[in-house]
């Protein structure tokens, strides 16, 4: 995916209905509003702080910041305070990024990010991020890999894993790597970690590497740098992550749970009451396909990492 010249996200824009592939904050701008409306209140339980960084992981075209910028207006002095950090590796994404937000600075890694109180989004990024997978087979784990005539295996020094001949578990140790950095700063300074994907709650042995093209499914060795290449978190490896960084962590919620609690029918029905027959229309199906159960609303969970002294934020930790 960055390969400085093989890339898949070196070359190209991904997103909306002319790329590979769909992400929330390009179906609807309600699901950056209410992600803004979030931050504005987060931001207010860190005791509004003079000067933060609001950090996005992979931001896409910049759409979801945008978004999340004006919906904060509701809280006086956010935008004032707001330090705009990108963490973004494609030189075509940056540059939509610069037209759509302007001032902002651009990383390479979490690690150039400047200490100081945090905000960090990362809505779709995980998934991106390479995992390891080992397939048991007669009794021994062996890892999956990819050679030049294909898929094959190596031997694996796993043999205290549990499962059955034939289970397949994925770890993910970047992912792990950048949650506990996250966390280490969640510890040191005041701050919220906001992270949306698709994934599964708890640790369980299943095959979820995927490729997509033109919206479509294909073969993850076909075509290697012209498709999407994503696998499901493990958000219970996750939060074990950030916990040992040194960030408290609520258990995470689906995204339909999340954008209910946060308003999503309230700010749907004032955008409809405003819309014509055809905008109605587009706006029902959008909010369906956000929230909807056999949607993303079920697929998708949001968690929350937290600096250990602040206040668990609305709605986590609520019935």
């Amino acid at each position: 995916l960055g390969h400085p010249v093989h890339g898949y996200y070196m070359s190209r824009d991904p997103f909306g209905e002319q790329g590979d592939f769909m992400t929330a904050p390009e179906i609807s701008q309600i699901f950056g509003e209410l992600v803004g409306v979030w931050c504005a209140a987060a931001w207010d339980a860190m005791g509004r702080p003079a000067q933060f960084n609001l950090v996005e992981l992979g931001p896409g075209r910049g759409t979801l910041m945008a978004d999340i910028l004006k919906a904060a207006k509701v809280m006086p002095g956010f935008r004032e305070a707001a330090r705009i950090h990108l963490v973004e590796m494609s030189p075509i994404l940056r540059k939509l990024q610069n037209e759509k937000l302007g001032n902002a600075t651009w990383h390479e890694s979490i690690a150039s990010i400047p200490d100081g109180p945090l905000l960090l989004i990362a809505n779709e990024f995980f998934d991106a991020i390479p995992i390891r997978q080992f397939e048991k087979r007669h009794g021994k784990w062996l890892e999956r890999c990819v050679g030049a005539e294909g898929m094959g295996f190596m031997p694996a020094a796993l043999d205290n894993a549990q499962g059955a001949n034939g289970d397949v578990i994925e770890f993910g140790p970047q992912r792990s790597d950048i949650a506990r950095e996250i966390g280490q700063r969640l510890a040191k300074h005041k701050g919220y970690a906001l992270i949306i994907d698709y994934g599964h709650l708890q640790t369980a042995p299943g095959d979820t590497l995927q490729a997509v093209r033109a919206h479509e499914y294909v073969a993850v060795t076909d075509q290697p740098g012209e498709s999407d290449i994503t696998s499901h978190v493990d958000f219970e490896a996750l939060a074990k992550a950030f916990s040992q960084g040194g960030a408290a962590v609520h258990l995470a919620i689906t995204q339909r749970a999340f954008l209910l609690a946060m308003g999503l029918e309230h700010r749907a029905a004032i955008l409809s009451s405003k819309a014509d027959a055809n905008s109605r229309d587009i706006l029902a199906r959008s909010v369906a396909r956000l929230a909807g159960e056999t949607e993303m609303g079920n697929l998708f969970k949001v968690m929350v990492a937290t600096s250990a002294d602040l206040p668990m934020p609305y709605p986590f930790g609520t019935p």
